[in-house]
C-alpha cells in the first residue's frame, strides 16, 4: 500500500516532489487530507461556540487583569472616573497581547491558545517606584520603565528561548505541578470574597457559594456531554452569580455607573518619565516574566499536545515584550501569559487557539465599552474561587501527567523534584520568609514559579550531567536533550 505524502510548511512532500494541499494543488481530495491533518490548536469553530468558550477564557482571567491597575491606581490616589479608565486600558491591552500570542505575524506571536494580561509580578516593584517617585510622577515612569524593558525584552528573546533545551521531562513537571499548586491561593483568597479586610471575609456566605459554583462545575463535567460539557466553567460561573443575588454578593454597581463607550487616550497619565532605577528594577522583573511565560508555553505545549520548542517560546516572548512595549502608549502595564489558562484548555480539552483569540477580541471591547466589563466585573469572587479549584487544580494534574514521562525510579529525579517544589512553595507556605532580603532580590525570591523553575533546572545540571561519565552505572536523562514529550529545541532540524 502506498504511503500518504507528509507535506511540510513549505509547501512541499517531506521528499520535496509535491505540492501542500490547499497551497499549490488544487485537487479537492488533497484539500480535505489537509484539512483532516490540520492539528487542534489550528482548527477554528463555530462561530457561538468561539464566542461562549472564548468568553469563558475572560471570565477565567478577568480578576487577575484588573487586580494590578485596581492596587496600583488606589496606591497613586486615582479618582474612581480615573480608577475606571485605568481598569479599561488594561483590559484593552490584555486583549492586543492575546491576538499578538494567539495569531501572530511574521516571527511573533506562539500561536498557541495562550490568554495574555497585566502580569501581578509588577505590583511590588511598582508600588517601590510610587514610594520613591512619588503619585504625581508615579505612572509616567512605570510607563517608561517598561517601555525600556520591554524594548530589552524583545532583543534578547531569541537567545533567552534557549532555555529550552534545559527542559527535559523532571524539570517541565516540577514546573508545570508548580505552576497549578502556585495558582491555588488565588483561588482560596477568591473563595473568601477577595479582600481580606472586608469583614465578611471568609465567611460562610462566600465559601459556600464558592463550593456551590464548584460543585455546578463538578455535576456538569459528570452528567453531560458535549458542547454543554466543554463550557462547564462559564455554566458554573453564570449560575453561581446568579444565585449569589439572593444572598447579597453580588454587586452591579459597576454596571450601573459604567458608560457605553470609552477609548484609552494614549499617555492620558503624562508622557513617560525615565528613571534609572526603576528602569533597572522593572528590566529584572521582565527576566522573572520571561521564565515564567517560558514555563507557561512548555506547559501549554504538553497540555495540546503540541510541545514548545525554541521557535515557539522565541515568538511568544516576542509577543510578551512587544505588546508590553505598546502597553503604556495606552496607559497599560507589562503584559505575560496568564497561567490560570491553562487549566482551562487542560480541562475542557479546547485547544483552538481561535477560542482564545476571539476572548481577546472581547477583551478590546470591554476596554472600549466599560459597560461590557461591568457585566463581567459583576462576577462574585466566591464564585471565581469555585471555579478557580479546579481550573489551577488542573494545572498541577497536568504537570503531573509530565513528570510520569520522567524516570522517577532513579534517586537523582526524584530529589530534583522534591527540592523545586520545597523551593517553589516557600513564598505560599511561609509569605515572610524572604522578609529581610533586599527588595531588588524579593522580586526575584517571591516568584515560587521562577525559583522552583531555577532550582530544577540548576539540580538537573549537577545530578544528570556533570560527572556524569563517572557514573556509568546509572541511565540518567541528560540535560541538554529535551527527552520524551519535549521537541528539539531546533524545531524541524535532522535529528
Amino acid at each position: 500500500m502506498a504511503k500518504t505524502p507528509r507535506f511540510t510548511r513549505q509547501g512541499k512532500t517531506a521528499d520535496g516532489s509535491g505540492d501542500e494541499p490547499g497551497r499549490g494543488s488544487r485537487d479537492p481530495d488533497q484539500q480535505r487530507l489537509a484539512a483532516q491533518e490540520k492539528h487542534p490548536v489550528d482548527q477554528g469553530m463555530p462561530p457561538v461556540k468561539l464566542f461562549t468558550t472564548g468568553l469563558q477564557h475572560v471570565a477565567a482571567m478577568y480578576a487577575g487583569v484588573v487586580a494590578p491597575p485596581l492596587v496600583i491606581g488606589a496606591a497613586v490616589g486615582l479618582s474612581p472616573s480615573e480608577l475606571t479608565f485605568l481598569t479599561g486600558a488594561s483590559l484593552f491591552m490584555a486583549g492586543i497581547a492575546t491576538l499578538l500570542q494567539t495569531l501572530g505575524f511574521w516571527k511573533v506571536g506562539a500561536r498557541l491558545p495562550f490568554v495574555n494580561g497585566v502580569t501581578f509580578a509588577t505590583v511590588a516593584p511598582m508600588l517601590a517606584i510610587n514610594k520613591s517617585e512619588g503619585p504625581a510622577d508615579a505612572l509616567p515612569v512605570i510607563f517608561g520603565a517598561t517601555m525600556v524593558a520591554a524594548a530589552l525584552g524583545f532583543v534578547i528573546a531569541p537567545f533567552f528561548s534557549k532555555l529550552v533545551r534545559f527542559f527535559p521531562p523532571v524539570v517541565t513537571g516540577s514546573v508545570i505541578t508548580l505552576i497549578g499548586v502556585s495558582l491555588m491561593p488565588v483561588a482560596f483568597n477568591w473563595a473568601q470574597g477577595g479582600n481580606a479586610k472586608d469583614p465578611d471575609y471568609g465567611g460562610f456566605d462566600n465559601i459556600g457559594m464558592a463550593g456551590a459554583t464548584l460543585l455546578i462545575v463538578l455535576l456538569l463535567r459528570r452528567f453531560t456531554s458535549g458542547f454543554l460539557k466543554q463550557i462547564a466553567v462559564l455554566i458554573g460561573l453564570v449560575v453561581g452569580t446568579l444565585a449569589a443575588i439572593p444572598v447579597g454578593i453580588t454587586d452591579f454597581t459597576a454596571v450601573e455607573q459604567a458608560d457605553l463607550v470609552g477609548f484609552p487616550t494614549p499617555f492620558h497619565f503624562g508622557a513617560p518619565q525615565f528613571a534609572l532605577a526603576a528602569i533597572i528594577s522593572m528590566c529584572v522583573v521582565m527576566l522573572v516574566s520571561m521564565t515564567e511565560s517560558t514555563a507557561d508555553m512548555l506547559a501549554l505545549g504538553e497540555v495540546v499536545d503540541r510541545p514548545s520548542g525554541e521557535k515557539t517560546i522565541a515568538a511568544g516572548l516576542r509577543a510578551d515584550t512587544l505588546g508590553s512595549f505598546v502597553s503604556p502608549f495606552f496607559n497599560g502595564f507589562l503584559c505575560s501569559a496568564f497561567a490560570q489558562n491553562i487549566g482551562l484548555v487542560a480541562m475542557t480539552r479546547i485547544r483552538s487557539r481561535f477560542v482564545v483569540a476571539t476572548g481577546g477580541g472581547i477583551l478590546i471591547v470591554m476596554g472600549l465599552c466599560p459597560l461590557a466589563a461591568g457585566l463581567i466585573a459583576a462576577v462574585p469572587q466566591p464564585v471565581l474561587g469555585g471555579a478557580g479549584v479546579v481550573l489551577f487544580g488542573s494545572v498541577a494534574a497536568s504537570g503531573i501527567q509530565t513528570l510520569l514521562k520522567a524516570d522517577l525510579g532513579k534517586d537523582n529525579n526524584v530529589l530534583i523534584v522534591g527540592t523545586a517544589l520545597a523551593v517553589g512553595i516557600i513564598p505560599i507556605a511561609a509569605p515572610d520568609f524572604y522578609h529581610a532580603f533586599p527588595e531588588g532580590a524579593k522580586i526575584i525570591l517571591d516568584s515560587g514559579i521562577s525559583t522552583g523553575c531555577v532550582t530544577a533546572v540548576v539540580l538537573n545540571l549537577v545530578f544528570n550531567h556533570l560527572g556524569r561519565s563517572r557514573r556509568d552505572d546509572e541511565v540518567v536523562a541528560h540535560p541538554m536533550e529535551p527527552g520524551e514529550g519535549i521537541p528539539h529545541p531546533r524545531e524541524g532540524a535532522p535529528a
